[in-house]
């Protein structure tokens, strides 16, 4: 069963109800994954556990649940509307991604390379749907593996970003438009992130 084709929209509390659950399960799996790939000293990114994210967060829901799209997908509206590439230049740029990644890994700022790949996976729009979730858990899960673990705090930093997303959407279009003007600018993303996960560790009492 696959309830967007049952319901036909996104707003049927059926709908709603199970993307609450989704999420839940979604947050249980990022954290056992962590805990993983920390005990097995491999705390590093891989297309398998971006798909397992993604599963997680739209399984029931929307078709192809954790696989890369195979068709064009339609991303806002209005003067929001963003055209992700093509479906079949996916796999090439999320193969591009990962590597570009992990080579990466431990010689940027943590909260910088989160920055990456929560911006990169939102321009790649690799799934049909959850998107938006799953690149913010990716860009947490990569935090949590080069801060040594699960960060604590009483809102995680997925769920602050969602909150702020009026501030997360434009610095997305920021380094878009850096992006295509060659001259590539994270610096609005970083600094909320950084400002966001300083808030969720202050909130557990982990602060100056």
């Amino acid at each position: 069963m696959i309830l967007h084709e049952v319901c036909g929209r996104e707003d049927h509390p059926a709908y709603q109800r199970l993307a609450v659950a989704n999420l839940d399960r979604q947050y249980d799996f990022l954290r056992s994954i962590v805990v993983a790939a920390l005990d097995v000293n491999r705390p590093y990114l891989s297309q398998t556990v971006i798909k397992a994210l993604n599963f997680h967060a739209i399984t029931c829901l929307h078709a192809n649940a954790g696989e890369y799209r195979p068709c064009a997908v339609d991303v806002g509206h209005g003067e929001s509307k963003y055209e992700p590439p093509a479906h079949f230049r996916v796999q090439a740029l999320m193969d591009d991604f990962i590597n570009e990644v992990n080579r990466w890994w431990e010689r940027l700022d943590p909260v910088l390379q989160a920055a990456y790949v929560l911006w990169r996976l939102n321009w790649i729009h690799p799934f049909i749907n959850g998107n938006g979730r799953t690149a913010r858990v990716t860009c947490y899960y990569v935090l949590c593996l080069r801060m040594g673990g699960w960060l604590p705090g009483a809102t995680l930093l997925p769920d602050l970003i969602r909150q702020n997303r009026g501030e997360y959407v434009l610095a997305l279009k920021k380094a878009d438009a850096s992006f295509s003007n060659g001259q590539f600018d994270l610096s609005a993303l970083h600094s909320l992130l950084e400002r966001l996960l300083n808030e969720q560790i202050n909130s557990a009492g982990g602060g100056p």
